[in-house]
């Protein structure tokens, strides 16, 4: 780990420490507290030097860093804010910040047009809008979907560690079926995002097929540094390349899935395609399209296909166009009288 990047962890550590009034803090209760920190970053052990946290918290108290933390000593001794509000994670942006990062977005945004800048077009985008509310003094104009009473997300840091320093996990799960928690190992390869919801994937136990996991059905996460981990050569990319959403069956092949659009859709469903495979095969007089898929059929496909209601028909293939037919039919029965 660079020499930045456990100074920064030091100064958060420091900073969560002082932000607890209700106990007293020694400076070796500090530096027990950075040893911790670092520790669990690294797996190894890393034992601070008094020097370096004195060192440290004098330059939380300065300029240097833009901190100006107001860290005092009482009875000789303990050290705390002198303000209790305070923390180094609210440090409003200063004029000179809002211009250097100002002139940093003109710049990337020039490389928009390499492949290499395009996942990060959208960040740019709203650090833009930041400075712009920053300057302006108004509220950002880009919000973005978010579930704040999501269950799991504290996970996400914890289960990141374990990807990139390759741990097996020890997973407690209870999945909606189940009535018990049930706990097991977990070799866990990528976190992934799908209609705001958080999955962790990878392998359970000695299991040969990938699987995911719902981050808010995880109860808690351990650490099995005994056992092995292994991805298999595991690629996300091609792993999802098939099919929408998370689930993946498989033992399943690629199929044609053929949609007809209405005309009311057909606009939607062009414009923002289902799937990195979709192709319009035939466009009608009345507005309505017929669109092709190379997909493994999932319940993902099923859902967003269900929402489009009346919109949508399935033309191929036909074990698709009876389970939706199928669904459809129940659904209607419960509006019956």
């Amino acid at each position: 780990m660079s020499q930045n990047k456990n100074a920064l962890i030091r100064y958060k550590t420091i900073d969560k420490c002082l932000q607890n009034k209700y106990r007293q803090w020694t400076l070796d209760d500090l530096i027990e507290a950075c040893s911790n920190a670092l520790y669990e970053y690294e797996g190894k052990q890393n034992n601070v030097s008094r020097r370096t946290i004195q060192m440290d918290i004098q330059l939380m108290r300065s300029e240097k860093l833009g901190y100006n933390a107001p860290i005092v000593v009482y009875d000789k001794k303990f050290y705390r804010y002198e303000d209790e509000e305070y923390t180094i994670t609210n440090i409003p942006i200063t004029e000179t910040d809002i211009n250097v990062l100002t002139e940093t977005v003109s710049m990337l945004k020039q490389f928009k047009d390499f492949s290499l800048f395009n996942d990060v077009s959208d960040i740019l985008q709203r650090l833009e809008d930041k400075i712009y509310a920053e300057k302006e003094h108004t509220n950002p104009v880009i919000y973005l979907d978010k579930n704040e009473n999501l269950k799991g997300l504290h996970f996400l840091d914890t289960l990141y560690q374990a990807i990139i320093k390759k741990v097996v996990v020890v997973i407690t799960y209870q999945s909606f079926k189940s009535s018990v928690p049930n706990k097991f190992e977990f070799c866990p390869y990528i976190l992934k995002e799908y209609n705001n919801r958080w999955f962790l994937v990878g392998k359970r136990g000695n299991s040969r097929t990938v699987s995911n996991l719902a981050l808010d059905r995880i109860i808690n996460v351990d650490f099995d540094f005994n056992l092995p981990y292994n991805d298999f050569g595991f690629e996300a990319d091609d792993f999802y390349k098939d099919v929408i959403g998370v689930t993946v069956n498989e033992g399943l092949r690629t199929e044609t899935v053929q949609l007809w659009v209405d005309a009311a859709n057909a606009p939607y469903v062009i414009t923002k395609p289902f799937h990195s495979s979709q192709q319009t095969q035939q466009q009608n007089e009345d507005g309505s399209i017929v669109v092709s898929l190379k997909l493994k059929l999932n319940q993902e496909l099923e859902r967003i296909i269900l929402g489009f209601g009346e919109g949508i028909k399935v033309v191929a293939p036909q074990k698709l166009q009876n389970r939706i037919k199928y669904k459809l039919t129940k659904a209607l029965k419960n509006y019956d009288l």
